[in-house]
């Protein structure tokens, strides 16, 4: 079946010698790999290579059957033209760590035309925008409400906890995932907060690190296979 959708790219993988694996979470199928046989063979298909950054936007044409594990495209345009993700070295560092994280955390093979609006204009807003440092934290925590484990808040007000097993704001600590202190603030602050209003939040880059920290384990204790990312500590060098 011949299909067009928008989708972004995840990772990309060399197999063979001239060939490339990628995948991408598509508008239209979810997650997707996708074989590109010959993408690396000449400087001319090689061109095409540049297409797949980490969290390209880009829009296939592809020979779409659901019941093959690899899927070919058959033409590539660039639906979002992006003017500093790849080239901006703080960005492309946020770049890297976020399409690692999403690549473990996006499984769903269908269609969830919210989440695919949440990833593309949040990442339109982090290429258009020069006040980022804490982009990746709020990013994350929305992402959440699409992953199915975005914390309740019924509670927030008076409570002096957050249960990072249960996702609840609590009065008392009733386990080791239990958090307050800097972190329960600083996660009040963020719930709820627009992307254009992070920069009122003023956070150090001690307190940046330590909350992304409490972030990465959530998604662990929520996520069954998911692992801290390798990238990890090249973004926390680079934020300091």
């Amino acid at each position: 079946m011949i299909t067009t959708t928008n989708a972004i790219v995840l990772t990309k993988l060399r197999y063979k010698d001239n060939d490339l694996i990628v995948k991408c979470y598509t508008q239209k199928q979810g997650v997707v790999s996708y074989l590109l046989k010959g993408i690396l063979a000449s400087k001319k298909s090689n061109k095409k290579g540049v297409y797949f950054q980490p969290l390209s936007q880009l829009q296939l044409n592809t020979d779409y059957k659901p019941t093959r594990s690899l899927q070919y495209i058959k033409d590539i345009k660039t639906e979002f033209l992006y003017t500093t993700l790849h080239t901006h070295i703080l960005k492309s560092a946020v770049v890297m760590f976020l399409a690692e994280i999403l690549a473990q955390a996006l499984q769903e093979e269908e269609q969830n035309d919210a989440l695919y609006s949440y990833l593309q204009t949040t990442l339109q807003w982090l290429d258009t925008n020069d006040k980022f440092s804490n982009f990746h934290l709020l990013f994350l925590l929305e992402l959440t409400k699409y992953l199915g484990f975005y914390p309740d808040q019924s509670q927030i007000q008076s409570a002096a906890y957050f249960n990072l097993v249960d996702g609840e704001f609590q009065q008392e600590s009733t386990s080791k995932y239990c958090v307050t202190g800097e972190n329960l603030t600083l996660l009040k602050q963020l719930l709820g907060i627009t992307f254009d209003d992070l920069h009122s939040i003023k956070i150090s880059a001690k307190q940046r690190q330590s909350f992304l920290a409490l972030i990465l384990v959530y998604f662990e204790l929520h996520l069954g296979n998911f692992k801290k990312p390798k990238s990890l500590q090249i973004l926390n060098d680079v934020f300091n």
